[in-house]
């Protein structure tokens, strides 16, 4: 049994949810497990409650995934050694990474999450988005098959292969990089907020760069949190 439910209209919300990625689901049910959180599942404990999850989406969508950008990467750099498109691969596939796509999937809002979980901010935690990413590509690829896969990573990490600092180079690097090739003073990162119990904690990070709006993002340090808004800032900046 599940319990917990996505926030609004349920069918209205897989609308737009599916108009944001580019993809009509014949088959709504993969879409809706792999945005059920264990949290949400009651009447069954251990591998039994897991199978009701999006875990074994999360599982398939993280082999698709690294299929879909190690080709992406081996065609977009045909002078890279085996060394540095590893490195490029991991950057585009970390939690970190994973989480940034997710928000901009809009996934957060359609989370099927216990109340404990919903109240102690599991819609914004990093290591769910990141997973629920993964699940929402396996539950793309069970319903149309590996095109369909590829076009929705098309979609959402490719432009990261392009966005300065998204390669192997650590994010907030990237953006000191930027900001002193502008003549501008080092970013400036700012906490926001810290929430969530002590074992499990949440940070939300500003950086601030002279002349441009504040860019927030979160994540479970804070120098996750940190290379999250550099990533962000970035990604902004080079649209």
């Amino acid at each position: 049994m599940t319990r917990g439910s996505p926030r609004g209209d349920d069918e209205t919300g897989l609308d737009a949810l599916e108009a944001t990625l580019g993809h009509r689901f014949t088959d709504r049910a993969h879409l809706r497990l792999a945005l059920t959180h264990i949290s949400s599942i009651t009447g069954l404990q251990g591998s039994k409650a897991r199978v009701r999850s999006y875990q074994r989406l999360e599982f398939l969508g993280d082999h698709v995934l690294g299929l879909v950008v190690s080709d992406m990467l081996y065609r977009a750099y045909p002078q890279a050694e085996e060394g540095e498109l590893s490195r490029r691969l991991a950057d585009l596939v970390c939690e970190d990474a994973c989480a940034d796509v997710a928000r901009a999937m809009g996934l957060g809002p359609h989370l099927r999450l216990g109340s404990g979980e919903d109240r102690t901010g599991g819609r914004e935690r990093p290591a769910i988005l990141a997973d629920v990413a993964e699940a929402v590509l396996a539950a793309v690829y069970l319903d149309a098959g590996f095109p369909a896969a590829e076009a929705t990573v098309e979609r959402f990490w490719r432009p990261r292969l392009a966005t300065p600092g998204s390669s192997a180079r650590d994010p907030k690097t990237a953006l000191q990089e930027w900001a002193q090739g502008r003549g501008l003073p080092p970013p400036h990162y700012r906490l926001v907020e810290r929430s969530g119990p002590d074992h499990n904690p949440e940070f939300r990070i500003a950086v601030e760069v002279p002349g441009h709006a504040p860019v927030e993002a979160t994540g479970s340090s804070k120098q996750n949190a940190q290379k999250s808004a550099a990533a962000a800032f970035l990604e902004q900046v080079a649209e």
